[in-house]
């Protein structure tokens, strides 16, 4: 494994830039005593959504005044990261939402990614059929 993206915590009042690093599934990175370390040294939990990740290649999407930290990835964490940073039409995502309710699998991960795309929460209750009150858990992570 090699650096193959970077955390940062996404300063107030900022474009939403790369992924939530909770709407891309558990990475094995984010377990590891450096990863934790840096969260809690930032005061955030990986589940904020203004805790985010960008592929290798992307630095240019970090703030000037964002802190990033280099992490590993498998090949496989690499392709989920880059697809979850990858634009998406809200037709797109409406379309997953709505097969969401044949499947309860990674159900945060789903809300995460609907949000970074601009779903509005009520649209993610009225397509998935989930209770507004667990969006609202997920948005304030």
């Amino acid at each position: 494994m090699a650096d193959d993206a970077l955390l940062f915590v996404l300063p107030e009042r900022h474009p939403r830039l790369g992924a939530a690093l909770a709407a891309v599934g558990e990475l094995e990175c984010a377990e590891t005593p450096a990863v934790l370390a840096w969260l809690h040294a930032h005061g955030v939990p990986a589940s904020s959504e203004c805790v985010r990740i960008v592929p290798s290649g992307a630095e240019v999407l970090i703030p000037g005044d964002a802190e990033s930290l280099p992490v590993p990835l498998s090949e496989e964490e690499t392709v989920r990261v880059q697809q979850a940073c990858a634009p998406r039409s809200v037709t797109d995502m409406e379309a997953e939402l709505l097969e969401f309710r044949d499947t309860t699998q990674d159900w945060q991960s789903l809300v995460h990614r609907a949000l970074t795309s601009g779903v509005p929460a009520p649209r993610i209750a009225q397509l998935t059929g989930l209770d507004p009150q667990l969006i609202v858990q997920v948005v304030d992570g």
